[in-house]
């Protein structure tokens, strides 16, 4: 038979301990748990998936941003060549205000960053008419030749992607343009804008000359006589 045990009938049963659950491996040295009290990922730049804010990504601030184009430059030194790099920036509302700036930096992204900020604090008005320019206009830069015609509704911005980048941050939609000079891209951008600074519209013009627009009714129709 089978040895039994007697518990006295004041004492308890002791009951089974259970086994203790394994705790979470802890992160190693010199990394970041990036994970939240909710058990979710989170990323990098404290948001989920990881995503940076960046810096266009400001209340209220709808200013059209363009590189035209990015430069290296090297210098040799004693341990090797270091690199710099510099880009030319267009910033513009697409409401009659541009501006552009060369950034320089050590990195391309730091070098665009500090092109961007320079040109919103260089962006000068310009005087359109409706998705056009009043006026033809002529302008050099350099050995940078543009010519700029006003074109009727629905033509659209018929010119080069460099000129293209800074008539589309100033807000013109119907355009034609010829490039008659010399392609660096530093001179064309500069010669467009210093067209588009050289406008004028007709209130602009007589206001400057102190004469005052006379409105010219239309001529009435003549009355029929009667028979």
């Amino acid at each position: 038979m089978a040895e039994t045990e007697n518990i006295p009938s004041g004492e308890q049963q002791p009951q089974p301990v259970a086994a203790a659950a394994p705790a979470a491996p802890a992160a190693p040295e010199g990394k970041r748990d990036f994970r939240d009290q909710r058990g979710g990922q989170r990323g990098r730049g404290g948001r989920p998936g990881g995503r940076r804010p960046s810096d266009n990504d400001k209340g209220g601030d709808d200013l059209a941003e363009k590189v035209v184009f990015i430069n290296r430059s090297s210098k040799v030194v004693k341990g090797g060549r270091r690199f710099k790099f510099s880009a030319l920036v267009v910033v513009g509302d697409k409401k009659g205000r541009v501006g552009i700036a060369l950034g320089k930096a050590a990195e391309v992204a730091d070098a665009i960053k500090r092109g961007g900020e320079l040109a919103r604090a260089k962006m000068q008005a310009v005087s359109l008419k409706d998705a056009t320019i009043p006026h033809e206009v002529y302008c050099t830069y350099g050995g940078a030749k543009i010519l700029l015609r006003p074109a009727s509704p629905g033509t659209g911005i018929i010119a080069g992607k460099t000129v293209r980048s800074v008539l589309e941050s100033a807000g013109v939609k119907d355009i034609l343009t010829k490039s008659l000079g010399s392609k660096n891209a530093a001179n064309v951008v500069k010669a467009t804008l210093n067209g588009l600074l050289s406008l004028r519209t007709r209130e602009q013009i007589y206001q400057s000359r102190g004469l005052e627009i006379k409105k010219v009714s239309a001529p009435k129709a003549p009355e029929a006589v009667a028979a």
